[in-house]
């Protein structure tokens, strides 16, 4: 290995597979890439983890870079994050510290799919089906509950929200959405009716499912007396970020049977801690952070990773963020 090699960590590569999703060898002259398959859960283990690096990918918000640990980081030159928002970097302290963010292209129909089959999967009770089949417990034990005909609500009617939509209208859904900022012409253009608060939304929705950016406003948008507006045969699903709902209030409603399910692709703390309460939560359908993995996103994510990397070492930097 040459001495003169840059170095790139590509953090949060769980499957192994960052360097088989892309063609690296656009760089792979002047960059030695190591990928870092368990999660750095602390500052102090990506200080240590890191701080040999010139270059950090990292997959959308799951490991934060503020001034405290940007300051510890004095190789870092090149920050890759995937997508084109990003809350947990602090793009003013890598600016002081000559530290380039860029990121990458990515597409909303991954997390689209994945919010449907946490839908299907809540109303047809696929998991204790299929796990009573494969154990030899009861043949049908659960009654599905139906979609056609019943109510979608939507927080959120952007790039995914507005699919979902979509699809909710083709299994013959009848499909509200609101949000601070969603507009009749908006409701329209997709073909739902745009409801008049967020209370009636809740209080109405056999399905409600989150499709909002985290943001000042929306950081505990769905708290306690939200969540108490929910119909007990409502499903409530997130792919969008966790701390948009509050999540002991939700663990609450779901011990308590308040609801009739949840479906969460997202969480406080991600991986999981093995003793963490939603990983045994009744009525819970649960999924590790799935909405944007799937090999077409990840080709693009390392593609463009690959694509930011020889930019910025040809000194023109591309998909700059902050």
């Amino acid at each position: 290995m040459s001495e003169t090699k840059l170095r790139c960590a590509v953090l949060d590569d769980y499957q192994g597979v960052a360097t088989a999703m892309a063609d690296w060898s656009p760089v792979s002259d002047r960059v030695e890439v190591v990928g870092f398959a368990e999660h750095l859960a602390t500052e102090d283990e990506r200080a240590e983890a890191l701080a040999a690096f010139e270059i950090v990918v990292t997959l959308r918000e799951r490991v934060p870079f503020p001034a405290s640990l940007l300051d510890r980081l004095p190789r870092l030159r090149l920050l890759v994050a995937s997508g084109m928002r990003n809350s947990v970097i602090d793009y003013a302290a890598a600016e002081r510290r000559g530290v380039t963010v860029c990121g990458t292209a990515g597409s909303p129909t991954p997390p689209v799919e994945l919010t449907w089959a946490l839908i299907l999967g809540l109303a047809r009770g696929l998991v204790a089906e299929n796990t009573a089949l494969r154990t030899g417990g009861p043949w049908q034990s659960t009654v599905g509950a139906d979609l056609h005909g019943r109510r979608l609500g939507l927080l959120g009617l952007g790039r995914i929200g507005g699919r979902v939509a979509r699809v909710g209208l083709a299994f013959g859904m009848e499909v509200t959405a609101w949000s601070q900022n969603l507009t009749e012409r908006r409701a329209e253009e997709v073909g739902v009716a745009r409801a008049a608060s967020k209370e009636e939304l809740l209080g109405t929705g056999d399905v409600v499912s989150v499709h909002l950016a985290l943001s000042d406003r929306t950081r505990g948008l769905i708290g306690a007396s939200e969540l108490a507006l929910l119909k007990p045969t409502a499903y409530l699903v997130n792919t969008s970020r966790a701390a948009i709902v509050d999540q002991d209030a939700l663990a609450d409603v779901l011990r308590r049977g308040a609801i009739a399910g949840a479906g969460l692709d997202v969480f406080d703390t991600e991986p999981l801690p093995a003793g963490h309460p939603m990983r045994t939560l009744p009525r819970l359908l649960a999924t590790p952070h799935l909405g944007y993995v799937s090999e077409g996103n990840y080709r693009t994510f390392y593609g463009d990773a690959v694509e930011d990397i020889a930019a910025f070492l040809a000194g023109s930097p591309v998909r700059r963020l902050g």
